[in-house]
């Protein structure tokens, strides 16, 4: 199975066999940027010339066949970021990809890119079964009240609510929890922080997603690495009206120069950030803590209670300054942290006697595509 998990900026890829033994992987990052280049981890770095995604798909391509890395794949997963009402991965087939293609306008900044890549892969390996893992599936759980948005009903029916993202993450994770907790075994209510450049929270009740920060698109929620994360909407209304600025011009703000790299004025990278002894660094990252904090209690209201807390994504679990400052002033939840478990980045660093477990897990999203279409191709 060839993996493909297509960013707005990079393509991470991996290749698994049919016992979901992982063969090999990379990642194109930087595209469209004169320091775009292919890393094979063990095998440095490959420049690329791509200032699109399409371009770096069919560098991708090329080089796995030119590794005779090709030869043997059946089947193309690809993480699909919006699957609107879809809760299960599907085969790709010329009409879901017409509804994919429908669907960008509920998600501009992801699946032109991911529709690319699919036909990309179709004219390479027109041989090759491919398959849509989507991002949204995790959250089909939720409740109709946390999906609803405080607007006239009628745009509710025209697909305008809340979708959540981050859901193979998710479910990854729920699939690591079961594995490592052998009382929990996939019941009770576990907060999980997926924290990194696109950071969200979600609250799981006995397996299911019962609400999560994201909501119609990617942006809201969380600050993160370069979005706003939850804003006021008479910001938009101002930017547009008194500043001038085009719903292109204000999308490009919100998503692309504002979060951690807008309030830093520095960078977007949180491993930067918390080298920097600049102030307004301190204050970008005060401010991230201060929301994923907010969420956290928000969340053990809603699920009545929390058993679990998991850190996950590239800052949730590399960096344990920022793990600390989260979990400071949650004694009252029973959240208790041992410093030395945490500085160590254990996988358990919740004190051996504390009533709240608390995780650190990487998560891995391409093994979760291949886990789920291993299954949907033996029902199908």
């Amino acid at each position: 199975m060839l993996i493909i998990n297509g960013g707005s900026s990079s393509i991470k890829f991996a290749i698994f066999d049919n016992s979901l033994k992982r063969k090999t992987g990379g990642n194109i990052e930087r595209i469209g940027t004169k320091d775009c280049r292919l890393i094979i981890p063990g095998n440095g770095a490959i420049k690329v010339h791509a200032k699109e995604i399409q371009e770096a798909a069919l560098f991708l391509l090329t080089w796995l066949e030119q590794q005779n890395l090709l030869s043997n794949i059946s089947t193309a997963t690809h993480r699909v970021v919006q699957g609107m009402h879809y809760s299960k991965p599907q085969i790709i087939t010329s009409a879901l990809l017409k509804q994919l293609t429908q669907f960008t306008e509920y998600d501009p900044e992801h699946l032109p890119g991911e529709i690319m890549l699919i036909k990309a892969v179709k004219k390479h390996l027109p041989y090759v079964k491919q398959v849509a893992c989507f991002d949204t599936a995790f959250h089909s759980s939720m409740p109709k009240t946390a999906r609803l948005l405080p607007l006239p009903q009628a745009y509710y029916k025209k697909g305008i609510k809340k979708y959540g993202f981050h859901g193979l993450s998710y479910t990854y994770i729920m699939h690591s929890l079961k594995k490592v907790d052998a009382v929990y075994r996939g019941k009770g209510k576990v907060v999980i922080a997926h924290l990194g450049n696109g950071a969200s929270i979600t609250a799981v009740k006995n397996g299911k997603s019962v609400d999560t920060s994201m909501g119609f698109t990617p942006t809201g929620g969380l600050v993160m690495g370069t979005r706003t994360g939850d804003l006021d909407p008479g910001v938009a209304w101002y930017m547009m009206a008194k500043e001038k600025l085009t719903p292109a011009k204000f999308n490009k703000l919100v998503n692309r120069q504002s979060g951690l790299l807008g309030l830093s004025g520095i960078s977007a990278d949180m491993q930067q950030l918390l080298k920097s002894k600049n102030v307004r660094a301190a204050e970008a990252i005060d401010l991230f803590c201060y929301d994923v904090k907010k969420y956290i209690g928000a969340y053990t209201a809603v699920l009545g209670g929390i058993d679990t807390l998991v850190f996950t994504g590239g800052i949730g679990a590399h960096a344990p300054r920022i793990r600390e400052k989260v979990c400071e002033g949650l004694q009252y939840l029973g959240i208790n942290i041992d410093k030395k478990a945490n500085k160590q980045n254990n996988e358990i660093i919740s004190p051996a006697k504390s009533s709240i477990r608390v995780y650190v897990m990487a998560t891995n999203e391409e093994y979760m595509m291949a886990k789920l279409t291993k299954q949907l191709l033996a029902h199908t």
